[in-house]
């Protein structure tokens, strides 16, 4: 284990690095194109005959293993990070549009991309049965906080966009978790889950994972609260965030939401300043630094999980029919919560194409196609969802400010009223 962190620091070290200085893309997206280029570049020697490099690569891959790195490790603290830097007044003011694009967007995703999979994959040669059609659609539909996080922060987006696709995306995991859940039992047991499971399983996964969130995040506070040592202080959350995620898992409940609760709790704590001045900006520099470092190891790997898909000409027709279906599911299930609901939502004209295009896939998405049982359609799954994750990161989060500029303008975006200031008083 010592021996793949420390090499999976090196080469995100060396590509960093090679960004920086040569490339200049946002850090997440530039070393996951290097890593990219370079899987592709031996899959091309490969082919040649000379397949080494390509082999050696593909065994190092093989080692590490990526759903338990991301799902039971790297996905608490980067959850965390996030949820630390997020204001809770912010997401108070949008939480209508935050939960319904959480929670019905997410389902409906899910069900257009299965269904559509399921009539149009045929076309193209590639038989995929339902249940793995609907488990396909459960883990692409669930936008990813890490990859969303990854290029916000150098895309300008307007800021009450910006608040609603971060919101959505820290909060809806756990729908894509129960979606993610239900269809795989349709896989293994051929029963199609009922309506009261699903709901029960969304209670149990999401309340859980609030409630435990909310409880943690408190118990976190305190104990911060009652020390001024940096040593201590990020020792602290280390436990808490790393601890409740286990307990979490444990409990059967959702640990990211848990952990994105926690973030929540201690981050607005600390700006209301009920925590030192110092405690706030110890955990500010070090969780920044975490999730800067994760974030890139974690865009790394997925750009070097390419050596272990199988691609065919076939596959690739798929692919760009899939990206298609995936975008097309992703407007529907935006636009339709918008027109039915624009007064409540209170968010300008257009805003559909923004919330279309930031629908980011990433890391998460990757991983539970790769804990899928071994198979034909597991194979299938895995390389619909890496094409579908690595269009989503490079061609739309390279693109995302632009198409902010093309659909917004210059002009300044009108904010709810219950953020206006009120009127001036006459003398």
């Amino acid at each position: 284990m010592l021996q793949i962190a420390i090499w999976c620091l090196i080469v995100s070290a060396a590509l960093a690095y090679i960004n920086y200085r040569f490339v200049g893309l946002p850090t997440s997206v530039g070393v996951m194109t290097i890593a990219l280029a370079i899987s592709v570049a031996l899959i091309g020697l490969d082919q040649l005959g000379w397949s080494a490099p390509r082999d050696y690569e593909a065994a190092m891959m093989a080692s590490v293993d990526f759903p338990d790195m991301l799902m039971r490790g790297m996905l608490a603290l980067l959850l965390f990070a996030g949820g630390l830097q997020v204001e809770i007044e912010r997401l108070r003011l949008y939480r209508w549009p935050i939960g319904v694009f959480a929670v019905f967007g997410t389902t409906m995703t899910a069900l257009l991309v299965g269904a559509a999979l399921w009539k149009l994959l045929p076309l193209v040669n590639i038989p995929l049965p339902l249940a793995y059609c609907l488990v396909f659609g459960a883990l692409i539909s669930p936008t990813d906080a890490v990859a969303v996080a990854g290029v916000l922060k150098s895309a300008e987006a307007p800021k009450q966009l910006e608040a609603i696709i971060s919101g959505e995306s820290l909060f809806n995991d756990a729908v894509g978790v129960v979606l993610f859940s239900l269809a795989l039992s349709f896989v293994e047991t051929g029963r199609q889950p009922g309506l009261h499971e699903g709901l029960w399983l969304l209670l149990r996964e999401g309340g859980g994972g609030i409630v435990l969130g909310l409880l943690l995040g408190h118990i976190l506070f305190r104990l911060l609260r009652d020390v001024e040592n940096y040593q201590v202080e990020v020792l602290l959350t280390l436990a808490v965030v790393m601890g409740g995620y286990e307990l979490a898992h444990g409990l059967n409940v959702s640990g990211p939401l848990a952990m994105v609760v926690v973030g929540l709790v201690v981050g607005t704590k600390s700006r209301s300043g009920a925590l030192p001045d110092s405690t706030r900006d110890h955990l500010g520099r070090f969780w920044d630094l975490i999730d800067g470092l994760l974030n890139t190891v974690l865009f790394v790997l997925i750009g070097l999980e390419v050596v272990r898909v199988s691609f065919s000409f076939g596959m690739l027709l798929g692919a760009v029919l899939t990206i298609l279906i995936t975008l097309l599911a992703r407007a529907v299930s935006v636009a339709t919560p918008l027109s039915l609901m624009g007064r409540l939502l209170e968010l300008p004209r257009g805003s559909w194409r923004l919330l279309t295009w930031a629908g980011l896939r990433g890391g998460i998405s990757v991983a539970l196609a790769l804990s899928l049982p071994a198979g034909p359609s597991r194979e299938i799954v895995l390389a619909l969802t890496y094409c579908v994750v690595v269009f989503s990161i490079l061609a739309q989060g390279l693109t995302i400010g632009r198409i902010a500029r093309r659909v917004f303008g210059t002009a300044p975006l009108r904010q709810p009223a219950a953020t206006a200031p009120p009127p001036p008083r006459s003398p």
